[in-house]
């Protein structure tokens, strides 16, 4: 991937997870970014083909980020901390690889291109259905409502932190409530 095209993909996804993606036009990224029109149109044809990159460069990040944390777990229960640890170090700014914490990008995104039949809203569909499928891997148990659960519980810890600031609260009572659910 060339420098400049990077360069571009990185400052649009910086932008559009800070601001949103239909509050940053395209004359921004390029201020902020230093590339010129011509360069820009040469690499993403459309705005749409720039959110797509950026969309798909945070899916590949958030993944990894998400097995890394996961990938010593031994029991069901350890995936349970480690993944409402691994959140709770996300909304404390505490994971430079996902920067600064303003919520899911996909819950934001998924916002913004609301109608169910886009791209961009079945691209946020299918992360979302990606990172399930990492949890549960991760899982010893294949007890099915305790991943949906975990998966419900998850995107509720984000919202409730992006909104309300208190994340370390709330993953703390997610780890409890999952445990009661683990063991019963």
């Amino acid at each position: 991937m060339s420098q400049k095209r990077q360069r571009l993909l990185d400052t649009a996804l910086t932008l559009f997870y800070q601001n949103g993606i239909n509050s940053v036009g395209i004359n921004e990224i390029l201020a902020v970014s230093g590339i010129a029109k011509r360069t820009l149109y040469i690499h993403f044809p459309s705005k749409d083909a720039l959110v797509f990159a950026a969309l798909q460069q945070r899916h590949d990040i958030f993944i990894a980020w998400l097995k890394q944390k996961l990938a010593n777990t031994k029991s069901t229960n350890e995936v349970i901390h480690s993944l409402f640890s691994a959140l709770e170090s996300w909304f404390s700014n505490q994971e430079a690889e996902l920067g600064p914490f303003r919520g899911c990008f996909f819950i934001n995104t998924s916002a913004e291109f609301s109608d169910i039949n886009s791209d961009i809203f079945n691209f946020c569909h299918h992360h979302k259905q990606q990172v399930r499928q990492v949890i549960a891997d991760h899982l010893i148990s294949n007890n099915s409502e305790l991943l949906e659960a975990m998966c419900i519980m998850k995107e509720g810890a984000i919202v409730t932190a992006h909104l309300c600031g208190s994340g370390k609260e709330v993953t703390a009572n997610c780890i409890k409530i999952l445990e009661k659910l683990e063991t019963s």
